[in-house]
């Protein structure tokens, strides 16, 4: 099933949606989740009844409370993603193959994260890595990077707007 597939049906009976952008702005393609929310909400006006866009940046353990408070239907987690494709690749990875992939450079792993936020709560979660060209110092990620995250907010814009 491709990537938009998934996406489409992971959104189909969403309510309530909340995306998660994770990720250090200042290591190039790292910065993927918070470049993403950022033009999210440059191009969507956030209808807080629907959907909100959160930049969690390096610390998403910091947004459980409003997450839990918010009661969303569905959370999308997006963050840079090393998972051995080509740079640019987009793939919804299973909470349970967190521990085989390279996703965090963050504080907290975020299957603990996602563990915490199923505890007493009733939502869907998925986690949308992204595949790093370059981890090094810069402020913006790749061309690539860029690209693939134009195309993740088009499939979603299809499928929230």
């Amino acid at each position: 099933m491709s990537f938009e597939s998934q996406l489409k049906n992971f959104l189909n009976d969403f309510e309530k949606l909340i995306v998660l952008g994770v990720g250090n702005e200042l290591k190039c393609d790292d910065g993927v989740g918070p470049y993403i929310i950022k033009r999210l909400q440059e191009q969507i006006v956030e209808d807080k009844d629907r959907f909100l866009f959160i930049d969690a940046q390096t610390v998403p353990e910091n947004f459980t409370g409003k997450i839990k408070k918010e009661k969303p239907s569905h959370l999308i987690i997006v963050d840079a993603c090393l998972m051995g494709g080509k740079p640019g690749d987009m793939k919804i990875v299973d909470k349970n193959d967190f521990a085989n992939i390279g996703i965090s450079t963050h504080s907290m792993s975020l299957s603990f994260f996602v563990k915490y936020l199923e505890q007493d709560t009733d939502f869907g979660i998925i986690f949308v890595g992204i595949e790093p060209e370059s981890m090094d110092y810069a402020d913006k990620p790749t061309e690539k990077v860029k690209d693939a995250s134009n195309e993740f907010i088009n499939i979603l814009k299809g499928n929230i707007i």
